[in-house]
């Protein structure tokens, strides 16, 4: 785009510790993890490595700013959403730094950080904020001298565990309602990706959040996740990631206090092109649908049905397309293709191209 913003191409890691009731901790092991950038494959940062401890910290902070009588929970609605609102507009300040720092962290091209990414999470922020004071029940005609009436209540305490595929937007999908309804939040963003997590904990402080609504412990997930999908003081999970790890976490939580889930797993989502399609058209759009955000998404296109008729030709024009894809350093213009978040993922993607080449592809 024309009127992309420069990038911050060495941005300042001001943030690596773990964010507990709007304060900055040290993890209780005294252990700390590297994330790492994968166009270069260096360290950025040693970042604090959260584990059950320090979970149990989190999750002790955001009972206590859900208790009744709490400033969060004495809080008017529509002062819920203005924090929410101010949220959004810090974002927005602070846009560039935020969309670098996605660059460097995951390795996206910084266009699609700061116009798709950075876009979606300031509009999902505000999306929310508008329904804090909408948020009503109902008066329910009932035989006899009865009132009948429902009141939505918060949940609560809300366990939250994201992927590393689109960290900032993955975090405002899950803070987004669970805010907007009144809980508070224990966040594990991915191990990969945590820098732009943490960054929002200072956000949340500087638009006015209260001590404990949002605690960000960054961490493995068969410690730090684990920690949350099994703790007894949680009264929701929600998960996004592998069919086989969603699996696990609704197991902890079913094992533990019956708390409720939500999950959004991995699938192979389908596209079917048929011979009277406009060709040109299907061709550009099942290339993006598989190769968008490196081929990294919960829903790519990665299963392509043609009509025999058309099929040769169909291939032959993918073939060019991809072929046509620029691909390099996120920071680099025109960028379309930057690498992949880590060496694991790139072999596991090798390695599933040599099988499809085993199996006739």
């Amino acid at each position: 785009m024309s009127d992309l913003p420069d990038p911050v191409s060495n941005p300042q890691i001001n943030h690596t510790q773990i964010f507990i009731n709007n304060e900055w901790h040290n993890s209780v092991s005294g252990k700390t993890f590297p994330t790492i950038n994968p166009a270069t494959e260096e360290k950025i940062a040693d970042v604090q490595e959260g584990d059950k401890a320090d979970v149990d910290k989190a999750v002790a902070a955001a009972r206590a700013a859900f208790k009744l009588g709490s400033p969060w929970r004495t809080m008017d609605a529509s002062q819920r959403g203005r924090l929410m609102q101010k949220l959004a507009d810090l974002i927005e300040r602070d846009r560039v730094y935020l969309a670098s720092l996605e660059v460097v962290d995951n390795g996206k091209p910084f266009a699609d950080a700061y116009d798709a990414d950075l876009g979606e999470v300031i509009n999902v922020i505000r999306y929310y904020a508008g329904w804090c004071d909408k948020i009503c029940g109902k008066t329910i005609p009932a035989d006899g001298p009865m009132f009948c009436y429902t009141r939505h209540e918060p949940v609560g305490v809300c366990g939250q565990i994201i992927p590393w595929n689109y960290p900032l937007s993955m975090f405002t999908w899950k803070i987004g309602p669970a805010l907007a309804c009144g809980n508070t939040i224990v966040m594990k963003p991915a191990e990969q990706t945590p820098l732009s997590a943490l960054y929002m904990g200072k956000l949340f402080m500087e638009a006015g959040f209260p001590a404990g609504v949002i605690n960000i412990v960054p961490g493995y997930g068969p410690t730090a996740g684990a920690a949350i999908a099994e703790h007894m003081d949680v009264d929701k999970v929600a998960f996004t990631g592998s069919t086989e790890v969603g699996r696990i976490v609704q197991q902890a939580a079913g094992k533990s206090n019956l708390k409720r889930v939500t999950l959004e797993l991995g699938g192979k989502s389908p596209v079917i092109v048929f011979a009277d399609s406009d060709l040109d058209f299907a061709v550009a759009n099942c290339h993006h649908a598989l190769f968008w955000n490196m081929g990294q998404n919960c829903c790519a296109g990665s299963r392509t049905f043609v009509e025999e008729s058309v099929y040769d030709e169909f291939v032959k024009r993918s073939v060019e397309r991809a072929k046509k894809r620029k691909v390099g350093e996120g920071f680099q213009s025109g960028v379309e293709q930057g690498p992949q978040v880590n060496q694991e993922q790139f072999d596991k993607i090798l390695g599933l191209i040599e099988e499809g080449k085993k199996e006739g592809a």
